[in-house]
Formats: C-alpha cells, sequence, structure tokens
C-alpha cells in the first residue's frame, strides 16, 4: 500500500514539472493561490510615483496645481497624449509634473508609442526635461489573444457594450504575462463589478486586478 502511494506521488510530481507549473505555485486552497498571483503581478503594475496622473483619451480630466504654470504644462500634456495616433484600450500612459520637468510612466504595447510620448512632451513650451519610465510590454502571442478575448467580452456584455462604442473606450485593459489589469472609469461600482467578472471569465488568464474607478456624481 505505501509502495502504490509512493508511486501516486512520484507521477503526480513529474507530471507538474511538465506542465511547467513551478511546486511552490500548487495549493489546494484557491484564495492562497489567487494572493501569490496578484502579488507576482503587483511589481510590474505599481507607477513610478504616486501622484503620477493616468491619461485616458477621450475622458474629459480637470487637475489642480499650486503652480499655474505647472498646471499650464499638465493640461497641454494630458492633451498631447491623448491625441497620439497609436494610443490604444490596450495602453495606459502616466505622468508627473515637477517643476519644469516631466516624468512619464505606464504600459504601452507599440514600442514607437513611447518615443512618440516623449517626443510630444519635449516640445511642449516650458518642458526643459522629460524623464521616459514607460514600459514597452514584451511581444506575446498568449497576451495578444487575451488582450482581443477580453475585448470582446467585457464589450459585448449589455450593461458594458457603451463603453466600446466610444472612439477611445474608458476601459482600457493591460496584459502582461496572462496578468489582466483593467484601468478607467465606468459610471457606477455596478458597471465596476460586471467588467471584474467578464474579464476573470477569460480563458488561460492568471489573474485579474479590477482598478477601474467610479465617476464621482
Amino acid at each position: 500500500m505505501r509502495k502504490a502511494s509512493f508511486v501516486m506521488c512520484a507521477l503526480l510530481v513529474v507530471g507538474l514539472f511538465m506542465t511547467g507549473i513551478p511546486l511552490s505555485a500548487q495549493n489546494s486552497g484557491g484564495a492562497k493561490k489567487s494572493t501569490q498571483k496578484k502579488g507576482q503581478a503587483a511589481a510590474w503594475w505599481n507607477e513610478p510615483g504616486s501622484n503620477m496622473i493616468l491619461v485616458f483619451p477621450g475622458l474629459k480630466q480637470t487637475f489642480t496645481f499650486r503652480n499655474p504654470d505647472e498646471q499650464r504644462i499638465a493640461n497641454k500634456v494630458r492633451h498631447e497624449i491623448a491625441m497620439l495616433p497609436y494610443y490604444t484600450l490596450y495602453d495606459i500612459i502616466s505622468f508627473r509634473v515637477d517643476g519644469d520637468t516631466v516624468i512619464l510612466g505606464g504600459e504601452v504595447v507599440n514600442p514607437t508609442l513611447k518615443s512618440d510620448a516623449e517626443g510630444v512632451v519635449k516640445r511642449i513650451e516650458g518642458v526643459k526635461n522629460v524623464i521616459n519610465r514607460i514600459d514597452v510590454l514584451p511581444p506575446s502571442p498568449d497576451d495578444y489573444w487575451i488582450r482581443i478575448a477580453e475585448a470582446r467580452t467585457i464589450f459585448s456584455f449589455g450593461g458594458l457594450s457603451r463603453y466600446g462604442w466610444e472612439a477611445a473606450p474608458a476601459i482600457h485593459i493591460l496584459v502582461k504575462s496572462g496578468h489582466v489589469r483593467l484601468v478607467g472609469v465606468v459610471d457606477s461600482q455596478a458597471d465596476k463589478d460586471a467588467a471584474g467578472i467578464r474579464a476573470n471569465s477569460v480563458p488561460g488568464v492568471f489573474s485579474v486586478s479590477n482598478d477601474l474607478q467610479v465617476a464621482k456624481t
């Protein structure tokens, strides 16, 4: 009996190695597994500044700065970034204004978008220095298909379809190594919850972080 148990355990260990899943990730408790995945993705999602402003094309945004010149620069930066031709719902760009310096952050799919963002910001009057911390997401066929599936799944849902009708959707879908992050602004908590549920239903996704904000009424 002990021999049979030993053989079954050995087969289980071999099977885990063959599937490419680390033994440390195997857990009979779903809650612990989910927490571990979110922790692994957190390092990528952290912005390089607590007061970074996320830019959502098509969404009116207002900021308040003590320095009127910083206020002008921030408004111009947001406008120029939002108008970039390759900025899609699969990217997010953030920025911070510190005097005459603009710090760029976020994650983008197209490397051209990173250089284009820096280029337009450098041409803004009053900007003397641009620190470009935008990350270019690594090319991945799996991530590509997850992005497509997530957009189809989220925007095909009746209550959420209106967010996909706009030329610049209010919901952005970021994917890296199978981890999904939803960012943007929705009208209600119900819409945020529905988007999270739909995002979690896509096959092949390791984890979903629902960072959608509910618009203030």
